[in-house]
């Protein structure tokens, strides 16, 4: 095994614990117990994690014997990570910091087909003023958050791939077929990039919990070895959301953040997700997708008649066919549709999944569906989390 990856496991593991115990801290005896590391990797791991800045002291803990045991503290402050949520009209920039805690955010309108300069333009433009702006707010000195930046999460319509941060033909704007926005985003800001759909940026953000995630928080895994600005953050702290889900994004368009056992799943393709565009009405409305009867152009047509009852009836039976079809523990909803009517969208959706449950006559209740937590800055969050996840050991969640 690669030293220098299995030091970034033990280390991320470390990192999550930290993070886990909050200002109270943890002393480095129940970090070696909760990752099985020895006493004397935990030692190097926090000298430097404390060296860097990561890691500080939070005071002494009583022991049972001998002398007091220092307690250590992630420094949530000593990194921070740009999530941008890319939406068909409006561009959404957040500051997060290592804890997930949103330390500044912007929001302007943004055409997604103005064309890829200004697309771009207004991105780099964007993110700058946000890190500009929390740089004062929080030192006074400018530039001084950007010095800890671990790069930029970008989430947007897909389809698209992943891995390589190409988009597809982006539903509804065909122009972006094939175009690197990773590499040229990289380009254009001197930092990392990664690129993700807003459906998978949105699940992993509750996925891996943090300042606003739902769920209890789960534990560190086993080491190995030796070794315009919004709303400012804050938020309760909270864990991340247990089991096999889905999280149906209905805002513009439709689409799916699936979570199986855990993780995001991407398919081999990174195109699983694809909710919005099931065919349900094999003679319905024309979709921008270029097929009939989605479930998205269902949905939206309902909503554009304010026929919301209906939108939640089409929304459900999706639903459905998903919980059918995946065994999943829960349903969330989340999106700007859906945040305008919030209680009549989780209604709807569970009397059809309820109504499914005693047809198939299920030994067990139907599948919950409730809200997906963070409103309208979900998407956004999830983006940063693309580059925070990995510092704690959950790339995938």
């Amino acid at each position: 095994m690669n030293l220098l990856a299995l030091r970034s496991h033990n280390t991320a593991l470390v990192l999550d614990l930290l993070r886990s115990a909050g200002p109270d801290g943890i002393s480095r005896l129940e970090l070696a117990e909760r990752t099985r590391l020895t006493p004397q990797a935990v030692s190097k791991i926090t000298a430097r994690l404390r060296d860097e800045g990561l890691a500080a002291e939070a005071g002494r803990r009583a022991s049972t014997g001998g002398k007091p045991r220092t307690v250590l503290r992630l420094v949530p402050e000593a990194g921070h990570a740009v999530g941008v949520h890319l939406d068909r009209d409006e561009l959404r920039v957040v500051l997060a910091d290592l804890d997930g805690r949103v330390v500044g955010e912007r929001c302007v309108p943004l055409f997604l087909g103005a064309g890829a300069e200004a697309v771009l333009g207004a991105v780099v433009r964007e993110v700058g003023e946000a890190v500009e702006d929390a740089s004062i707010r929080s030192t006074g000195v400018a530039g001084a958050v950007a010095s800890s930046l671990l790069g930029v999460g970008v989430a947007l319509p897909g389809p698209l791939d992943h891995a390589r941060g190409v988009l597809h033909r982006v539903t509804g704007f065909p122009e972006w077929d094939g175009f690197p926005l990773r590499d040229v985003l990289a380009a254009r800001l001197g930092l990392p990039v990664v690129v993700d759909k807003d459906t998978n940026a949105a699940a992993l953000r509750l996925a891996v919990g943090g300042e606003s995630g739902v769920g209890e928080h789960g534990g560190a895994g086993h080491g190995v070895g030796d070794e315009g600005v919004g709303e400012e953050g804050g938020g309760e702290r909270v864990g991340r959301e247990q089991g096999s889900f889905a999280c149906l994004h209905l805002g513009t368009g439709l689409g799916a953040g699936l979570v199986i056992g855990g993780t995001v799943h991407r398919g081999a393709r990174t195109g699983a997700g694809e909710f919005g565009h099931q065919v349900i009405q094999l003679d319905g409305p024309p979709c921008p997708c270029g097929n009939r009867g989605c479930i998205e152009a269902l949905c939206l047509a309902a909503i554009a008649r304010g026929d919301v009852a209906e939108a939640a009836r089409v929304l459900g039976e999706g639903a459905a066919n998903l919980a059918g079809l995946l065994d999943i523990d829960a349903v969330l909803l989340g999106g700007r549709t859906i945040a305008a009517a919030p209680e009549r969208f989780v209604r709807g959706v569970a009397a059809v999944l309820d109504a499914r449950a005693r047809r198939e006559g299920a030994s067990q209740a139907a599948v919950p569906v409730r809200l997906a937590p963070g409103g309208a800055r979900g998407v956004a969050e999830g983006a940063a989390q693309l580059l925070l996840a990995p510092v704690f050991g959950r790339p995938d969640g």
